[in-house]
């Protein structure tokens, strides 16, 4: 079967396209992605053939004329695509790149899903939805005609103490991960390290500053290191604790992974849904959080997290939400429907 994953624009969006596209390629299926230049283009060629149309970002918040102009453009690309590529089916998975292709190999006669990352369904997939043979969800909630699977990610683990090793850390040392997202958080790259300074004595910590953003963190001191990005699930194996956003992917990869997370939601994200991922991911004991402009006292949270009881509860919590098979189970209904 001929299959197209498309989605991108941000980390949340790419590798739930990627985890099921590999799946599906695993299972003999001819699978190509389709996406724009956002981080799907620097991860995506080399493990699934790679194929780039323009896609304009829709702001809902600013008219930005040029925007209008890359999005009518990137439909017409796409419907020649889609005809050259005939999908028999497309998954997306949201974002402004996914939704030309979508729409064109949708309107072409191609079978259509889509997977929603987050608590609410995204601009994206609310267009799509009607067209739509099957809406998947990484959590209950967001539409009624969907059917709840998790969120696929790359379900590899590495020993915790081995992982350190390899990013040269401490492999002994309580190991805080802090991350903004696949395009990092500069509000966490100017005011973590000195918040965190004081906990240098209790514990190590790898900082994920986003690419091309190591520069705006200044490391307080040994046993604070500072990277653009790590690829892989390396920085989870390697992680006791977390302090991050709290888009869908980095929810899941915690959950897989059983890293307690103190949440600090990004306030602008769209329909909130950084912070209802939150109040959901806290409401069951999994994780704490704090708003964006109080994280001068994100300090007292993360120092009730150093307590090993709190963070074991919280594990037990997160398994709740292990999206572990979900490439799979998408995998299975895309076969048993397209």
């Amino acid at each position: 079967m001929r299959i197209a994953v498309t989605g991108g624009g941000t980390g949340g969006h790419v590798f739930p396209a990627l985890a099921v596209g590999e799946e599906l390629g695993r299972r003999g299926h001819e699978v190509v992605y389709v996406g724009a230049d956002g981080l799907e283009a620097q991860v995506v060629p080399g493990r699934l053939p790679f194929h780039r149309i323009p896609a304009g970002k829709l702001d809902r918040t600013a008219f930005r004329p040029g925007e209008f102009g890359k999005a009518a453009r990137g439909l017409a690309q796409a419907l020649g695509l889609a005809r050259r590529l005939r999908p028999e089916a497309v998954f997306a998975t949201g974002g402004y790149a996914a939704f030309p292709f979508a729409l064109a190999a949708r309107l072409l006669g191609a079978r259509l899903f889509l997977h929603e990352q987050n608590a609410a369904l995204g601009l994206t997939n609310r267009l799509l939805a009607p067209l739509a043979h099957e809406v998947f969800l990484a959590m209950p909630g967001p539409t009624a005609r969907g059917r709840a699977v998790g969120m696929p990610i790359d379900e590899t683990r590495h020993p915790p103490e081995e992982a350190r090793r390899a990013l040269g850390l401490d492999p002994h040392r309580l190991t805080l991960l802090v991350m903004g997202g696949s395009q990092g958080a500069r509000v966490f790259n100017e005011r973590l390290p000195q918040l965190l300074a004081p906990f240098l004595g209790e514990l190590q910590v790898l900082h994920l500053a986003g690419r091309g953003r190591a520069g705006e963190v200044r490391a307080p001191g040994p046993g604070y290191q500072v990277r653009e990005f790590v690829a892989g699930p390396l920085a989870w194996s390697a992680a006791d604790l977390a302090i991050t956003r709290a888009g869908a992917m980095t929810l899941a990869e915690a959950a897989y992974h059983r890293v307690p997370l103190l949440l600090v939601p990004y306030p602008h994200a769209a329909g909130d849904h950084q912070r209802k991922n939150a109040r959901r991911y806290a409401e069951a004991g999994a994780a704490r959080w704090v708003e964006e402009a109080a994280i001068a006292n994100l300090g007292e949270t993360l120092s009730q997290l150093l307590d090993e009881d709190a963070r074991a509860a919280m594990r037990r919590a997160l398994a709740a939400f292990d999206p572990a098979g979900s490439a799979a189970k998408i995998a299975d209904r895309i076969e048993e429907e397209a």
